[in-house]
């Protein structure tokens, strides 16, 4: 029987100044290969993380209050914004989204590319980009 595993909503910080908007969101356990981040034609910023493989072996769980994924955050963006011209970084468990903000909302989805040891990038160049 293979249990149920509810879709964590994570918390955000949102930070604007006149020609960007940051969103960061703790996203811990994952590699950046099972996280994909998407803006939308209609302003939502789409986060979205993998649920990662569960604890095998001989131990014994005594307490189990999070998991590592799955997440899920949908959000109104503040304005509208440049999601080709996106910057996405991962580490010590934490997404940081770097979004341009432009007359109108350019939909793009981004998945990030390993760097390092649970790091993680993307967007800004055209091979990390998904049509």
């Amino acid at each position: 029987m293979q249990e149920h595993i509810e879709v964590q909503k994570i918390p955000v910080k949102i930070y604007r100044t006149p020609d960007r908007i940051t969103i960061a969101a703790p996203m811990p356990g994952l590699g950046p290969e099972d996280i994909t981040v998407e803006v939308t034609r209609d302003g939502y910023l789409v986060l979205d993380g993998k649920l990662r493989g569960a604890l095998r072996g001989e131990k014994e769980v005594v307490a189990d209050e999070w998991s590592v994924g799955p997440y899920r955050r949908s959000l109104a963006l503040p304005s509208p914004v440049d999601g080709e011209g996106a910057t996405v970084t991962y580490g010590n468990g934490v997404l940081v989204v770097a979004l341009p903000a432009a007359s109108t909302t350019r939909p793009a989805t981004i998945r990030l590319q390993r760097t390092g040891p649970a790091r993680g990038e993307g967007g800004e160049a055209p091979n990390r980009r998904i049509a």
